[in-house]
């Protein structure tokens, strides 16, 4: 009897706590995303698509990332339009000159969240300088002048020869306006080398056109927000954070491009290449933070009935896991049909209405695709209907030595896992430092228009999700592999096991421990 036991104590930090928070809340976290490939104009896929997320959504404990927030966290899009933006800074520019500052702070912080959700161009970069002017002018009569500075800078970082009008701004202001200039143009510059996977591809910085691709550029250090467009391909909106000596940056327009929010989440798909479609599925599952990627689809073979089909794949390993689908005619899938389906994706039981793919055969390939898609193997000949007996008698236990070494393989990794949360959390210390020294240099605030702070928050919120991956990721490896040691060993008393973890005001901690 050997007996084994983990213990990690972090220091009492309000960090750590939150931390173990976050731990408690990715529990909540959505665990599957379904979107559609194809033809993304094509309002059949878009509707049965649509049938089929909300029949799954409609499922008890299925956590299912939504499609607006699949939107919303791809493609931001604005609230207001260009003209109601207008019309909301020429109300704070009303409320600056009578002089009620805190009503015209509330409106420019609420229009530049909206301006900066536009579409990069001059329009744009325009109605982004107004508000960033104002914002200065209206920091300033605060008494507020580093907050003004960083206004005015994110203006002269991008357009250094940008020049004040002199009939709306004082020769005081224009003056520390020049100043700021030469300041800047003193300060050492960082080399951004933007490329991307379709060539001369347009890019912008805080929705300014800076040139196409390939494109080098010398910028202050700091935050950017950075977008790029190629005809009526976009990429996803990414904060660049351009610092050190040079800042290499390659954009997959290619894939970026191929992804589609409305009418319904959609991997676009133009040369009929299954392979890179699903490793795009996969790769936008990892964006989004989710464990499994269902990709749906119309199959429509040059000969024989249209299908209806799902593929579910794992997106830490890039496994395909299943596949299944039914015939089906006209707009409107047939709801028995589709109801066996999501029975099929959500526990891989499959009804006798259904017809799942094995060993990588489906009928839909057999007679070869059409414009939805391209065979890519040999000539396919159809599966076999798999009830729910014969599935399970196909995947048959390995022998408890395979188990055992499993559960050895599986407590190991979950240990280096929560060992590895240990490290993060030492290393997330130094960022937090940090961001106390900056509030203590900005009297006590945290500025968000401050390229610092910003650097610093940002590093320490990835700290933070990498740390919640290892410690719900180990703690959920360690149990597994409780469980493989159970299993594996029937006629042995089961092992002892404790997963915990632990907040107070003196610190937090997450253990283990069992006899094996």
């Amino acid at each position: 009897m050997r007996s084994a036991s983990l213990t990690f104590v972090s220091k009492p930090t309000p960090f750590a706590l939150l931390l173990c928070l976050l731990c408690a809340a990715a529990q909540a976290a959505p665990h599957r995303l379904v979107v559609s490939s194809g033809d993304c104009r094509d309002a059949e896929l878009s509707g049965q698509s649509k049938a089929f997320y909300d029949s799954l959504r409609a499922r008890p404990e299925q956590r299912v990332l939504g499609a607006p927030e699949f939107g919303e966290r791809l493609f931001p899009a604005p609230s207001r339009s260009f003209e109601e933006l207008q019309r909301q800074l020429d109300a704070a520019q009303d409320q600056f000159y009578e002089g009620r500052n805190a009503k015209a702070t509330q409106l420019l912080d609420d229009a530049l969240r909206d301006i900066q959700r536009l579409p990069g161009g001059e329009a744009r970069w325009k109605l982004f300088v107004r508000a960033l002017l104002l914002q200065g002018l209206n920091h300033r009569a605060l008494g507020k002048t580093r907050d003004s500075d960083a206004a005015f800078l994110q203006v002269l970082r991008l357009q250094p020869k940008y020049q004040l009008d002199p009939d709306q701004y004082a020769p005081s202001l224009r003056q520390a306006f020049d100043k700021l200039r030469r300041d800047l143009a003193r300060a050492p510059k960082v080399k951004l080398s933007v490329k991307s996977t379709l060539p001369a591809s347009d890019v912008y910085l805080d929705g300014l056109g800076m040139g196409q691709t390939p494109l080098t550029l010398e910028l202050p250090a700091g935050a950017y927000e950075l977008s790029m467009v190629k005809g009526d391909v976009a990429s996803f909106p990414r904060q660049v954070q351009v610092q050190g000596v040079d800042t290499p940056l390659l954009v997959d327009l290619a894939y970026e491009g191929s992804v589609t929010a409305a009418p319904f989440p959609c991997l676009a798909i133009a040369d009929g290449n299954e392979e890179r479609t699903l490793s795009h599925a996969v790769r936008l599952g990892g964006t989004l933070g989710v464990e499994e990627v269902i990709v749906v689809r119309l199959e429509r073979p040059s000969s024989g009935p249209k299908w209806f089909a799902a593929t579910v794949l794992n997106v830490e390993g890039g496994q395909k896991l299943r596949e299944g689908g039914f015939k089906t005619q006209g707009l409107d899938a047939p709801s028995e049909a589709l109801n066996a389906l999501v029975d099929f994706v959500t526990t891989g039981r499959s009804p006798s209405n259904l017809v799942v793919s094995a060993n990588g055969r489906a009928p839909w390939d057999a007679g070869g695709r059409g414009a939805a898609g391209a065979s890519t193997g040999a000539e396919l000949t159809a599966p076999h209907r798999l009830s729910e007996e014969t599935e399970l008698s196909d995947s048959a236990a390995p022998s408890g030595k395979g188990l055992r070494t499993a559960s050895y393989v599986t407590v190991g990794v979950g240990a280096a896992a929560l060992a590895g949360a240990g490290v993060v959390r030492l290393l997330a210390q130094k960022d937090l430092d940090g961001l106390e020294a900056r509030r203590a240099a900005n009297d006590g605030r945290l500025v968000g228009t401050d390229a610092q702070t910003v650097a610093l928050r940002d590093a320490l919120v990835k700290k933070s999700h990498l740390m919640t991956g290892l410690l719900v990721g180990g703690g959920a490896a360690v149990v597994t592999g409780a469980v493989l040691f159970l299993v594996s060993s029937p006629a042995k008393p089961p092992p002892a096991l404790s997963v915990g973890i632990a907040a107070d005001g003196t610190g937090a901690a997450a253990s283990v421990s069992g006899s094996f």
